[in-house]
């Protein structure tokens, strides 16, 4: 299921995130940080299908860990605090953040051997691209 998904991954590419983050209610200056950022998301699952999500970057990282289809409380890197749902669907991890009566997807697949995340928000998608670290 996720073992796809194991490894080191470097964002290499960045489609219309600042607008995603204003859709989320980021700040500016913490938008400003995101846009300059280039995490490394880092995905490895326990013998016990625990499954840790860390992304790092130089100015913070956060990590997540979560077993498939089992609501956890999750803060942001923005500092949101949700309740975080992530599903295995059609080869994709589908992860659905709630808070304050909003609701944000992120669907995150594994595409020519990289990794897209995309972050929906009503209308508004962003495209991040990631490629598997040596």
């Amino acid at each position: 299921m996720v073992e796809q998904f194991i490894g080191t991954w470097t964002l290499t590419a960045s489609e219309n995130f600042d607008e995603y983050m204003k859709a989320i209610g980021v700040g500016f200056a913490t938008r400003q940080m995101g846009n300059i950022a280039k995490p490394n998301l880092v995905i490895s699952v326990d013998d016990a299908g625990l499954v840790s999500m860390k992304s790092e970057t130089t100015f913070k990282t956060t990590e997540i860990k979560f077993k498939l289809s089992q609501e956890f409380d999750e803060t942001t890197a923005d500092g949101r605090k949700t309740k975080t749902t992530i599903t295995f669907e059609n080869g994709k991890l589908v992860q659905q953040q709630t808070w304050d009566g909003k609701k944000t997807t992120l669907e995150r697949e594994i595409q020519d051997g990289k990794l897209t995340a995309k972050c929906i928000m009503d209308d508004v998608v962003a495209v991040r691209t990631y490629e598997k670290a040596a």
